[in-house]
């Protein structure tokens, strides 16, 4: 049966804006934030000695991407459901309780109109769960393997440095300065991109001055002042949770599945059999013009059921050669040819990409 392979291409906005910033965060490494004046590096290199951290806490998300409010469960089978489901994500707000014991121990938890939604990780174990649905799905993750060997002499500053180097020549970063996020102390930082053709105009970022942990991050669009995503903890506690809060039993008549990625290898299972490099994503454009294209196939939209396509139709508009949505901050583009192309750049950017 065919899926809606084009749904993806819809979550992109969120996906694409936060890879943007990303090769400055995962970079990081632990080190303290020195003085009442540090540096962007320092507050970039403190977040990794967070992810020991403990606490507990409810973060609430806005978003205003220009996409219309969908009701959840608007489809008329539970496939077209599941898609404005998850498009609800991105037009509405949203909150969410949050339990946190180490790297290893975590618990999401989303409650709306007497309904559940949890992502329960306790080791290699991970559990999701809908109420709604009376869904679970448990997860048996690969373990670690070993560290990538390094040369044992860069230091976490270098390296932090060196993230903020690599941006700098498509971004501006911003001096921190001091914020106060749920009743902690946060630094505060904020990337603005120096193209003129990309739809962001700034990305921020909030970090506990004290422990690392990120406590608030925007997007906002260009030419604009107030976010047009954003997600950050209302209310934060730190100290482990109770440890019952991450075991997790299916409830007696739950339609339960397994999936198990322990015997995983990189780039097992996770491709199709062929070519390879035809299969894989391609990337034009540079920084915050950055162009990403699936291949051929990727949406297929002559398989979409009719309420499917009705959501596809609501959502998007036709241009020269196919149809395309354009939302504050990405914009999506489906090809007839069933290519799918994405970026935080106009319409026009990935119609020419395209070509």
């Amino acid at each position: 049966m065919k899926k809606s392979v084009w749904l993806p291409a819809l979550i992109a906005p969120v996906v694409v804006a936060g890879v943007v910033a990303a090769p400055v965060i995962a970079q990081a490494a632990s080190t303290p934030i020195a003085g009442d004046h540090p540096t962007a590096a320092a507050v970039i290199a403190s977040i990794a000695k967070s992810s020991d951290a403990r606490y507990s806490g409810k973060l609430a998300q806005t978003s205003d991407l220009g996409l219309p409010e969908l009701p959840t469960g608007a489809g008329g089978s539970s496939l077209e459901g599941d898609a404005s489901d998850a498009l609800s994500l991105l037009t509405a707000s949203h909150t969410a309780r949050v339990y946190v014991d180490g790297a290893s121990k975590q618990r999401v938890q989303v409650t709306e109109q007497l309904a559940e939604q949890d992502l329960i990780r306790n080791g290699s174990t991970v559990w999701t769960w809908d109420s709604k649905a009376r869904t679970a799905t448990k997860t048996t993750l690969p373990s670690r393997g070993a560290q990538a060997p390094g040369s044992g002499t860069t230091t976490p500053s270098d390296v932090a440095e060196q993230a903020i180097d690599a941006i700098t020549p498509t971004t501006t970063v911003s001096k921190p300065v001091a914020t106060s996020v749920a009743g902690h102390d946060a630094w505060l930082l904020t990337l603005t991109p120096k193209s003129s053709d990309t739809l962001v105009g700034r990305v921020q970022l909030a970090v506990d001055q004290q422990t690392g942990l990120p406590l608030r991050a925007s997007v906002t669009a260009a030419g604009t002042t107030d976010p047009a995503f954003q997600v950050g903890f209302t209310s934060l506690d730190y100290g482990a949770p109770a440890a019952r809060l991450f075991d997790f039993t299916p409830p007696t008549g739950a339609d339960v599945s397994t999936k198990d990625l322990s015997d995983a290898t990189p780039g097992s299972g996770a491709r199709h059999h062929g070519s390879g490099s035809a299969e894989r994503p391609t990337v034009s454009g540079t920084g915050w013009d950055t162009v990403v294209a699936l291949p051929a196939g990727s949406a297929d939209q002559a398989g979409l059921g009719s309420d499917a396509s009705g959501l596809l139709d609501q959502l998007t508009t036709a241009v020269a050669g196919g149809r395309a949505v354009q939302t504050s901050l990405v914009s999506v583009y489906l090809t007839d040819d069933g290519r799918v192309l994405a970026g935080a750049v106009p319409v026009s950017t990935l119609v020419a990409a395209a070509k």
